[in-house]
């Protein structure tokens, strides 16, 4: 029963390392460039959904609709005033803004007090393991339904899991973003409760 709980577990947090990993392939598909600034983004936009519901008080379900608009609105300007100077550069070039980007966000959110530095939990209304895994697959169902033809070269570019998911599944796959994601959440489930953490003080 307890590899059972472990694999729902690890297919909970396969789902989001997928959902990520969408993100990666959506945008080389549209740029043939990979965009090491997403798990940033999606951090700012996790924030942005923390400070509505926190400091506005809105309900959870308009938060997340106003975090979308926000971060979608960023994205554009990001494009317009970073991204868009630099197209037909070398690829390198891009990929290296893209981790500056990311490291500039992270750097200005850790230097905020009492928010960069302290972990924060969304007070999200499904706390249930099974509610979390049927929302995450429906966020996944609508992105592998929804027409991606919009999806232009000229658009703008956790994640660190998420990236090697991406890879996982071949970069170009959509679905296979999706089981690349699924394969590393259940084998770091399993392999967080099967294998040591690390070496014995006795063999150190």
């Amino acid at each position: 029963m307890q590899i059972v709980q472990l694999a729902i577990s690890g297919i909970a947090q396969g789902c989001i390392y997928g959902l990520i990993a969408l993100g990666f392939v959506l945008i080389y598909k549209a740029t043939e460039t990979v965009s090491f600034a997403q798990g940033e983004l999606m951090m700012l936009g996790a924030f942005c959904g923390l400070a509505a519901m926190a400091l506005f008080g809105l309900p959870f379900w308009l938060a997340v609709v106003g975090a979308i608009a926000v971060m979608a609105l960023f994205g554009v300007l990001l494009e317009l005033a970073v991204i868009r100077p630099i197209l037909g550069q070398p690829a390198f070039s891009i990929v290296m803004l893209t981790i500056w980007i990311g490291y500039v966000a992270r750097g200005l959110i850790t230097t905020m007090p009492d928010i960069g530095t302290e972990t924060h939990t969304l007070p999200v209304p499904y706390k249930d393991l099974v509610w979390g895994l049927a929302a995450a697959v429906a966020a996944i169902a609508g992105l592998l339904l929804a027409p991606i033809t919009f999806v232009h070269a000229n658009m703008g570019v956790i994640g660190l899991k998420a990236f090697p998911a991406a890879v996982v599944g071949g970069f170009g796959s959509l679905p296979g973003a999706i089981v690349g994601g699924l394969v590393i959440g259940i084998v770091e489930s399993l392999s967080g409760f099967y294998l040591p953490e690390g070496p014995s003080k006795a063999g150190c």
